[in-house]
């Protein structure tokens, strides 16, 4: 089978179509004003189609929007109030937790400043007692009973 070229294609379309035209009109049981009127008809009739579907969808539509938005809204609603009393607990655990922390930032700070006070008695109690000659033994802690 040869391979046809895309002209030759077009070319035998075209010749088609005029075939299949002149043919129509030449068989036609009608007049070309009674073909041309049932053609316009026939468009006006589509067209009218096409209008009442697309107003039976948008009343579809609106319809259905008009049914659901009070529980939409009432789920809105809802969901900020929610967020809002959300919101109102963090804020109540933030101060919780900042008026925990400040007082324990303070008794930290206040031993800091106090241990090396601490550290250098201890120290100098344990440098007497090797001064005096005296050994200290500590005494290992008991271990729980299993």
């Amino acid at each position: 089978m040869k391979k046809m070229s895309p002209l030759a294609f077009i070319l035998g379309g075209i010749a088609g179509t005029a075939v299949g035209l002149v043919a129509g009109v030449l068989l036609a049981p009608n007049s070309g004003a009674e073909n041309r009127a049932m053609a316009a008809d026939a468009v006006s009739d589509a067209w009218d189609s096409a209008v009442d579907a697309y107003e039976q969808g948008q009343q579809a539509v609106v319809g259905t929007y008009e049914q659901i938005r009070p529980s939409v809204d009432a789920k809105t609603d809802e969901l900020r109030a929610k967020v809002d009393l959300a919101r109102e607990r963090m804020d109540q655990l933030r101060s919780t937790l900042t008026d925990t922390v400040t007082p324990t930032s303070i008794v930290i700070e206040d031993e800091e400043a106090e241990a090396p006070e601490a550290a250098e008695k201890e120290s100098s109690t344990q440098v007497e007692i090797v001064e005096d000659g005296v050994e200290l033994v500590e005494e290992p802690a008991e271990a729980p009973e299993a």
